[in-house]
């Protein structure tokens, strides 16, 4: 009978990491083995408020995976296991994983969850070297700009090329005209 409420917090644990798995756009995985708790608190603000990183078992993570309908990532789930769950832009958290791993090697990535499909770490780490969103939109709009630009001078040549030969005919007529009439006072 004493086994019976750790049975529903483990289902309830379950449940929980399940939702976390469905609700986040990214989830990176990783090995925390030799951190301390200052340090991983440090980690967790530094991925800020978009961003959960919690310790997880394994066999609890794995079960809320398989129920998330993600797979590829069994072999993920050995050693200490944190999880950090993305629902901002997967590229910012990555670049904080990375970086701090950078400077705590004992922090190891093993993979993740991107769009629903599990990643190794040579994929986190790619998407780490991606630029933000925020920086993609810029360049986006600056060429849709620039493209935009050139099609309303392509769109304006031709009326104004228009525009300038109907003055050239002006032209060649008043002076036709001047000519005849300077032709006809000599005579």
């Amino acid at each position: 009978m004493a086994d019976k409420p750790v049975r529903d917090d483990k289902a309830t644990a379950v449940a929980e990491l399940t939702e976390s798995f469905r609700a986040s756009t990214a989830t990176v995985l990783t090995e925390y083995r030799g951190l301390t708790v200052a340090q991983l608190k440090t980690l967790r603000r530094s991925l800020g408020r978009e961003t959960t990183y919690a310790v997880a078992k394994n066999t609890l993570a794995k079960r809320a995976a398989t129920d998330a309908g993600i797979s590829g990532l069994d072999d993920l789930f050995s050693g200490p296991t944190a999880l950090a769950f993305v629902s901002g832009d997967p590229v910012e958290a990555a670049k904080g994983i990375r970086d701090f791993a950078k400077a705590h090697p004992l922090l190891v990535i093993k993979g993740g969850v991107f769009e629903g499909r599990a990643i190794s770490a040579d994929e986190v780490r790619r998407l780490a070297d991606l630029e933000s969103r925020e920086v993609l939109l810029a360049k986006l709009a600056g060429a849709m700009k620039g493209s935009l630009s050139k099609a309303a001078s392509l769109f304006q040549a031709p009326l104004s090329k228009a525009a300038r030969t109907v003055q050239a005919l002006a032209d060649k007529q008043s002076s036709g005209s001047a000519a005849e009439e300077s032709g006809s006072a000599a005579e």
